[in-house]
């Protein structure tokens, strides 16, 4: 009984390249200037977690959230991980010339695990602003910012809206602002000190005062506009020098979100008053511009009309009106009870240009505004456009947001990735809208695919596809399945079915008049004889052996060709007869050489464990019997069976002896790749009755010999002196070609002299899977495989602190190398070894006694037991060649 260990190491195939390609990072980082703002955008992170400071001379300011709303920053980051940082122009840490030139420098920071070091980039703009207006009022996600003109100084003009009376005077040398006033609307006064440590920012400039304060303070209040509900700051900022003194008022006011946003269905609406009470001091102006924009960007009207999007300048408000799913947001999803629903988040921006008509002054007003809808759920759709003479199951299935990616697709016998689903003949693609906002998913899959079921009934073949697919909302991981249910009918112009020895055909022709082609014949009397042919005026038959020389074999199934270039294919498709799963395990499969392949030499097919050959074969069969835990037979579980699966193809190149002849390696070279996939499906759940009886017991019982679980560890050593050995910890290990690899092998836990441990073969492949191909033989039949270009070289074991029986241990050196294939290059490279544990004192012959040409190569076994390691290749630039 063979029993299967599976164990992992891990190498390096290093080389000298250069890796400055590599290493670039994906990260873009972009800035603009905005008028009185500036954006600067990063990403995408990669879940990586960003933090921004801002650099004056030469130090560099870390940006918290507080000191952010109060120096005139803000950030947000979307659901691909893209970052936007927004900055005022007259932020704490801007560079300042003449209220003309803004530059401001950020140092970004991302932090990524504690194995990754951090990644620090530095972005710096100059903005050049000089359309100033009197007043400049910007509402930022989380702070709102009032810029006044104070060249020349007007006594009691409020940065957001005239109050009272004007005293026009020029700025003066030793003017300082010593006090602030909130109106909460009782009076408070406050320095400015104080003023500084709550949070709020005073600056004055050249020629402006510049005042901001975060959006929720003990001295804002709610104030209801035009039935929009505001936040509100009244301040008036004192200026003094000596014994004079100059006040000037200052009141901001920044739409809330709840009593401004109504959402339906489909369509989100944002009210903004454009007559807004606290910041107008004057019964007469004028609205001069409305302008809309998205993410702190203005856009065309071309733009809004592409998008959908409207701006409604009524009575009393300004409209903006976004559909859901628009460009210019994005939708986030989510998963309650595996129920999918969806928000979608968009930040539309307003800005206002007026003029009082007493005082001639402007007003810029600019609202930066995030809107994201409740949680909706969203039904997903399945949409069925087969088309049955296609003979293509074709399915739809969304929307999702981009957020939302495919797993795997659930079938009743088995699960698929997609890309197993894509190999298989499967066509599934994602298919973004034309807006990129949200995606759906297209499956395809083959009437003939086995995962499809089918059944006739009444003339009509009854195809059904079940399937469930597995999906995963990013970046939560939060799992999400949805089960479709797929039918479609063809009519049967064949019937047909089969026993263990004929296939059974029925063609209805009613008054049609065409030939009949059986296999390359034409249907003649005489054929016609031979096959039983019988009509009966709408229908005639046939009775075909399997092995008449006329039936002809494809990759589906059998087929008859008639004259009107109707290829009459999968009438019935024999399973009994290719392939049979007793209940006792044993299998039994017939390999048949196909039409496209004639020059298939059937003899030479062989199971996935090369030894594993057909017991009869001629030039158009080959008959395997086989069992579930022989041949390199596989076994899963899946939800109610258990499947056991193989493979028959031609053994690789690889595996051939030296011995063989140039001209015979060369016709088999010739021959075309074959592979038949071979599954027997056995239920694990199916409850049997047995009757028994007993009876009493005639001798006593006795011992026999038993099947036990051994254990076979396979290590690297670090020299070969094989005293210290690499830990699992330790991989990936680097190693160059041509350096020597030394592997130990050590049958575990066993303390008996009499049994010995030999390796019987090793060899590399490409993958984990021992059987994949190409792979490259080291050690066959316990000998050093003689056209390996560096041959293995077997070490003695002796007795010391670590190795009680050296006959538990066997040692081998190869040198690193590697597969000289440009197709199948890869940076995996896995080796693998068949052991066998050895009765010392009575060999019984096979590779237990096996004679090499080396005395060290020599090999005894009686107990299977096999033992994997794997080496992992970064090949750089390096080709090998290979004998």
């Amino acid at each position: 009984m063979r029993r299967f260990i599976g164990v992992g190491l891990l190498l390096l195939l290093m080389a000298v390249v250069s890796i400055d390609a590599q290493n670039e990072s994906s990260l873009k980082i972009s800035s603009t200037c905005l008028g009185n703002i500036m954006r600067v955008d990063v990403g995408p992170l990669g879940g990586k977690l960003l933090e921004f400071a801002a650099v004056m001379n030469n130090s560099a300011i870390l940006i918290t959230p507080s000191l952010a709303s109060q120096c005139g920053f803000s950030m947000k980051t979307d659901h691909l991980g893209n970052a936007m940082i927004y900055a005022s122009l007259q932020n704490c840490f801007a560079q300042n010339v003449e209220d003309h030139a803004f530059t401001t420098t950020l140092n970004l920071r991302l932090h990524g695990n504690q194995m990754d070091e951090d990644e620090l980039y530095q972005v710096a703009e100059t903005c050049q602003y000089t359309a100033w207006a009197s007043r400049e009022i910007v509402c930022d996600h989380n702070y709102m910012e009032a810029s006044e003109c104070s060249r020349p100084l007007r006594g009691r003009a409020s940065a957001f809206g005239i109050t009272t009376e004007r005293r026009k005077r020029p700025v003066e040398a030793g003017f300082r602002i010593t006090t602030l006033v909130f109106f909460t609307p009782e009076e408070r006064i406050m320095e400015v000190k104080e003023a500084l440590n709550r949070g709020y920012g005073i600056a004055n400039t050249p020629s402006r005062l510049v005042l901001r304060s975060p959006k929720t303070t003990p001295e804002t209040y709610i104030q209801n506009v035009a039935g929009v509900p505001m936040t509100v700051l009244k301040t008036s900022t004192i200026f003094e020098k000596k014994w004079l003194a100059v006040q000037i008022d200052a009141t901001a006011a920044c739409p809330l979100v709840e009593g401004s946003v109504s959402v339906s269905s489909n369509t989100i609406a944002w009210y903004l008053p454009w007559h807004i009470d606290p910041l107008i001091s004057s019964k007469q102006f004028k609205l001069l511009e409305v302008h809309m924009g998205i993410n702190g960007q203005r856009i065309t009207t071309a733009e809004m009309a592409a998008r959908q999007y409207s701006l409604i300048v009524s009575s009393t408000h300004i409209v903006i009106k976004i559909p859901i799913g628009a460009v210019g947001g994005y939708l986030k999803s989510n998963v309650q009870d595996n129920q999918y629903f969806t928000s979608y988040t968009v930040e539309p921006m307003v800005e206002l240009h007026w003029i009082e008509d007493t005082t001639h002054e402007d007003t810029r007003y600019k609202v930066l505004f995030p809107i994201t809808t409740p949680f909706l759920p969203q039904p997903l759709q399945v949409i069925d456009e087969t088309v049955p003479n296609k003979q293509i199951f074709k399915l739809i299935l969304g929307p999702f947001g981009t957020d939302v990616a495919l797993i795997n697709i659930t079938f009743p016998s088995e699960v698929l990735s997609v890309a197993e689903c894509n190999v298989r003949g499967f066509n599934v693609m994602e298919l973004m809208s034309p807006n990129s906002s949200s995606k759906v998913f297209i499956l395809q899959v083959p009437f003939m695919d086995p995962v499809v079921l089918q059944m006739t009934q009444n003339g009509f073949t009854l195809y059904r596809l079940q399937l469930t697919f597995g999906l995963l909302v990013l970046p939560e991981l939060a799992p999400l399945s949805h089960t479709a249910h797929l039918e479609a009918k063809l009519v049967n112009i064949v019937f047909g079915g089969c026993d263990h020895q004929n296939f059974y055909v029925l063609v209805e022709h009613g008054r049609r008049s065409f030939q009949t082609m059986v296999g390359k014949q034409m249907l003649t009397p005489d054929l016609g004889q031979k096959y039983g042919f019988m009509d009966n005026g709408t229908h005639f038959s046939l009775v075909v052996p399997f092995s008449a020389p006329d039936v002809v074999f494809e990759v589906q199934s059998e087929s008859v060709s008639l004259a009107e270039d109707v290829n009459i294919k999968d009438l019935y498709f024999c399973d009994s007869f290719l392939l049979v799963c007793f209940p006792n395990g044993t299998m039994t499969a017939l390999a048949v050489k196909l039409e496209a392949v004639p020059s298939l030499n059937t003899s030479r097919l062989t199971l996935r464990d090369p030894t594993c050959g057909p017991l009869f074969s001629n030039d158009r069969f080959a008959y395997f019997i086989f069992s579930g835990n022989t041949c390199g037979t596989t076994r899963k579980f899946l939800s109610n069976v258990m499947l056991y699966e193989n493979e028959i193809s031609l053994p690789d190149e690889s595996d051939k002896s030296d011995e063989s002849d140039e001209s015979e390696r060369k016709n088999e070279s010739e021959e075309p790749v074959y592979e038949l996939k071979v599954s027997c499906y056995y239920d694990i759940n199916t409850i049997h009755t047995l009757a028994f009886r007993t009876k009493p017991l005639m001798n006593q019982p006795y011992a026999e010999n038993g099947k036990g679980e051994l254990q076979v560890a396979m290590r690297l050593a670090l020299d070969k002196s094989y005293s210290l050995f690499y830990r699992e910890e330790d991989y990936p290990i680097s190693k160059y070609l041509q350096q020597p690899l030394y592997f130990e092998v050590e049958l575990m836990r066993s303390r008996n002299p009499k049994v010995s441990l030999e390796l019987e073969n090793c060899w590399a492949t490409l993958k984990e899977d021992r059987m994949s191909q190409p792979r490259w033989n080291l050690i066959i039949d316990g000998c050093a495989n003689k056209v390996h270009p560096y041959q293995v070289v077997f070490h003695p074991v002796w007795v010391d602190a670590r190795v009680e029986n050296p006959s538990h241990f066997k040692r081998f050196e190869v040198q690193m190398f590697s597969f000289d294939d440009k197709e199948t290059l890869s940076p995996q490279l896995f080796v693998h070894c068949d052991a066998v544990i050895c009765d010392a004192r009575n060999p019984l012959g096979g590779v237990c006694n096996k004679k090499c040409p080396s005395k060290n190569n020599e090999i005894r076994g009686l107990t299977s037991i096999e033992a994997t390691r794997c080496l992992e290749v970064r090949t750089g630039r390096i080709q090998l060649n290979f004998i």
